[in-house]
């Protein structure tokens, strides 16, 4: 038997023969016989090597964006990651209630698709040298192996793959730390790759919190997950993949409230775009392409937001005045007064809604506000652009049950039914409703915020008896001026009919008179 000296002897003078074969094979064999050789080995491992590997890189393209299908594949094996991985990469979001680990490089976890086994490696490519980056990324690149015996290839390209991917999506859906944004000024060049900053979206609202008609509450959110459900359909119609929503009323109807009950219930992103701070046409479509998928594009007070509406009427009066001012200084003043303020036009605005452009992404849901309807230029609100019109209107009985559940959690009291006729005879919005039944100091009950309630609307009640006496009364003032006015100007009219026939016939008596006398 070898002792271990002799072991360990016979071990070197291997490794040594192995360095001294490999010094001379790189010495003295020709490099394109090495290539020769290398291929030639290759070929030969891939026909006993029995198994097929694919990587998915960390970026593709120019190098900026993050590879999707990595990110999902990442978020997939999460799950994996934490059970089988000894080494670990933390990632916290959610505000700290949420830590996802993942597999660190060089680790490997094993996955089974149909009884079929494989295997998912994490790795590294490091640069040779350094190089400078504007962009703050890591200049590291990694990148997942997937390996998996080659009999199985057309289960695991076709099918597997794909559910790896789909999975993915979803968890990261799911798990996503949802944001609101908004569009960034734009005040000349700057370094920052996105024209949106955003924060966390946290906001509470949901459907179940909405002061609204059940009926007309339910139809929105089956009408939303009829939407979530449509990608085929609206590819087998030919439309884009969005829908509009036209959210109108008075305000402290629950406008805003409702929009944040949308995002909630569909987990979607919200982006708030202020058009006064859009440049122009061009940047509108630039803030459309740098919006995500699962989004809610909002304009809220559109009817304030830009002087939209009136523009085909401006035109006409562009022209005119075009013709009558010739001033050159107050051309320029006229020039440097557009450039401060948006040149965002209505047509640039449709073209984002519905044009070309809007295909840019998919699952989009675009939302306007507006106080007052009848505002808007047909074209904007018109179905295609704005699907669903939905009206946001004062507080009734329905929508008062649900604010007493909310903030009082009662769902009956002997003050509903004075409450719910005091309702129909009054217009008061959800958002005052609501501020009567908070709790003003500790120890207030349901009876205490119900009375208070009681008299807000009976004083509404009277504040709005006294304005309508108010403008009859004007009204009636304005209607007696107007009809005095008539009268006194028939009675003008009359007047100098009768001065008029006088003067006639005083002309008339002179000139029988001079020819009388000449006559003679």
């Amino acid at each position: 038997m070898m002792g271990k000296g002799e072991l360990w002897g016979s071990l070197g003078s291997a490794m040594a023969s192995i360095m001294f074969v490999w010094a001379m094979y790189q010495n003295y064999f020709p490099h394109e016989l090495r290539s020769q050789i290398r291929r030639r080995l290759e070929k030969l491992r891939s026909f006993l090597y029995p198994y097929i590997q694919i990587t998915f890189p960390e970026f593709q393209g120019d190098g900026f964006e993050r590879s999707k299908a990595f990110v999902a594949i990442e978020r997939y094996l999460d799950k994996s990651s934490s059970k089988q991985a000894k080494r670990l990469r933390a990632k916290i979001v959610q505000d700290c209630e949420l830590i996802i680990l993942s597999m660190q490089e060089s680790e490997e976890v094993t996955d089974e698709y149909r009884g079929i086994k494989l295997w998912w490696a994490c790795g590294k490519n490091t640069p040779d040298r350094q190089s400078i980056s504007y962009h703050p990324r890591e200049e590291e690149k990694r990148y997942f192996k997937l390996n998996f015996h080659k009999k199985y290839r057309e289960i695991i390209t076709n099918t597997y793959l794909k559910h790896v991917l789909n999975q993915g999506k979803a968890i990261t859906i799911n798990d996503r730390q949802r944001k609101l944004h908004t569009n960034n000024k734009n005040e000349g060049y700057s370094y920052r790759r996105s024209m949106w900053s955003s924060v966390v979206f946290e906001h509470p609202s949901t459907f179940d919190t909405l002061a609204m008609e059940p009926n007309k509450k339910q139809e929105i959110i089956d009408d939303l997950i009829t939407f979530s459900k449509a990608k085929d359909y609206y590819a087998r119609i030919g439309k884009a993949w969005k829908r509009g929503y036209l959210l109108y009323g008075p305000p402290g109807t629950g406008k805003s409230s409702m929009i944040a009950a949308m995002a909630n219930f569909m987990k979607y992103d919200v982006y708030d775009l202020e058009l006064t701070s859009v440049k122009d046409n061009t940047e509108l479509r630039k803030l459309l392409i740098d919006t995500s998928s699962k989004s809610i594009i909002v304009i809220e007070d559109i009817d304030c937001s830009l002087d939209l509406t009136g523009q085909r009427e401006k035109q006409k009066e562009e022209k005119e005045d075009e013709k009558d001012e010739k001033d050159p200084v107050k051309q320029e003043i006229k020039k440097m007064e557009e450039k401060k303020s948006s040149q965002v036009t209505l047509s640039g605005l449709l073209n984002f809604i519905d044009g070309l452009w809007s295909s840019c992404g998919g699952e989009r849901l675009f939302v306007f506000t507006t106080n007052y309807v009848e505002k808007l230029d047909p074209a904007l609100i018109r179905t295609g652009r704005m699907d669903k019109h939905i009206e946001l209107s004062y507080c009734k009985f329905d929508a008062f049950k649900g604010l007493a559940k909310n903030y009082m959690d009662i769902e009956t009291h002997d003050l509903f039914f004075n409450i719910g006729r005091l309702l129909d005879e009054t217009n008061m919005t959800p958002a005052d409703v609501a501020e009567k039944l908070m709790p003003k100091a500790a120890g207030e009950g349901a009876d205490i915020c119900l009375e208070r309630l009681i008299k807000a609307i009976e004083k509404a009640k009277e504040d709005a008896r006294l304005k309508a006496e108010e403008e009859a009364k004007a009204k009636a003032e304005v209607e007696e001026k107007a009809r005095t006015e008539r009268e006194e100007e028939k009675q003008k009219k009359k007047d100098d009919q009768c001065n008029g026939e006088v003067k006639s016939s005083e002309i008339l008596t002179k000139a029988v008179k001079e020819n009388g006398e000449v006559a003679s």
